[in-house]
């Protein structure tokens, strides 16, 4: 064989070799980026596991699990115990004497004796420092020496849809205190009407975050976790209805903590005051027990009752039967909506309202006062 041949072969040889390296690399890439974009790849992580063997053969565990993140905060979670009801609470903070506990104002607001109740079954009388029915949240003060472990206060704005979230608490009381459910975020920036009164009508309106992980009686003022065990809301309310089921809210923890030192010295929430009582312009019950009278075809708002002496209001044209629709632009159309644009500000501000008075637009300049 001449030297010519020789050359031709190895050659064709090197080619082949590299042909075979490359077809490897690209299927190889090719089987990747396939299973990257299917189901596939996910069913292939969560099925890895770690077994051991054991007396009733193989026990599995998961390591997509959150029981890593319900370690970090499961022993600054406890149950709250009142004369009449149970709810939840955690450990936010500690100094040298006192853990500091966050719960729901409606948790604790029909109590005398409040105490709470550790993981380690422990019951210990705890001190109310402060609470906003508004708010619907709550400080409450325990020693320090019950205090596990506390809480991280992470960040609800860097959640997005659809990521993992969890709760801790005790739904339906002691039986099943320390219970974990899971779930997504369903939702942010959701306005929910609130009652904290014993009226049938809506007193105002809270921006919550909505899950999907089961909420019951007894979660109330448990934490809202994301998969780092990081805090971002507080359990407050469930909606119920018959053809409604799993959805769940939550106050964000920025909202909850911006309040938080008022809260723990025992300071009275100053909200921002109008000066004015008010009905809504549907409520015909209202509008006739106080005598008043719309017209027909009024724009749906708030109806001005009454004006306060010396407050902003009675600084302002604003008079009895006037109906207020707009609070700086921005649409009331009934007077939890008018608290939620109204708590927006603080005392001292000056607003601008429209309203209508003989089916006439009309606005009014109004410097907001402190509430008592």
């Amino acid at each position: 064989m001449n030297n010519k041949n020789e050359n031709q072969i190895k050659t064709k040889n090197t080619t082949i070799f590299f042909l075979m390296v490359f077809s490897f690399i690209v299927g190889g890439v090719f089987s990747l980026t396939i299973l990257k974009w299917t189901p596939l790849l996910d069913d292939i992580k969560t099925s890895t596991v770690q077994t051991i063997k054991s007396g009733r053969g193989k026990q599995v565990y998961e390591k997509t699990s959150l029981s890593s993140a319900i370690s970090k905060v499961y022993d600054s979670v406890v149950m709250i115990k009142t004369d009449s009801s149970t709810g939840t609470g955690f450990i936010y903070k500690a100094d040298d004497k006192y853990g500091y506990i966050l719960t729901n104002q409606h948790v604790i607001s029909k109590g005398v004796n409040i105490s709470v109740v550790t993981t380690d079954d422990e019951q210990v009388e705890a001190k109310v420092m402060g609470g906003d029915e508004y708010l619907d949240l709550a400080v409450l003060r325990i020693d320090k020496k019950y205090v596990k472990q506390i809480i991280t206060i992470g960040n609800s704005e860097k959640v997005n849809l659809g990521d993992t979230i969890f709760t801790v608490g005790s739904p339906l009381g002691e039986n099943y205190r320390g219970s974990v459910t899971s779930g997504i975020l369903s939702g942010k920036d959701r306005m929910v009407s609130v009652n904290v009164t014993s009226t049938n009508t809506s007193d105002w309106i809270m921006k919550v975050l909505q899950i999907d992980a089961s909420i019951n009686p007894g979660n109330s003022g448990g934490p809202l976790l994301n998969v780092n065990g990081e805090v971002i809301g507080v359990c407050s309310m469930k909606l119920v209805d018959d053809e409604i089921e799993g959805m769940g809210f939550a106050i964000p923890i920025e909202y909850a903590m911006s309040h938080i030192e008022s809260l723990e010295k025992g300071k009275k929430i100053e909200w921002p005051l109008l000066g004015i009582a008010m009905a809504n312009s549907t409520s015909k019950e209202q509008l006739y027990a106080n005598n008043i009278k719309i017209p027909e075809n009024s724009p749906e708002g708030v109806v001005v009752v009454s004006v306060e002496k010396g407050t902003g209001a009675a600084n302002s044209d604003l008079k009895t039967g006037d109906i207020i629709t707009k609070l700086d632009g921005n649409e009331v159309k009934d007077y939890a909506h008018l608290r939620y644009e109204l708590y927006k500000h603080k005392a001292g501000d000056t607003v601008e309202i429209t309203y209508y008075r003989d089916n006439k637009e009309k606005k009014a300049t109004v410097k907001l006062g402190k509430s008592s």
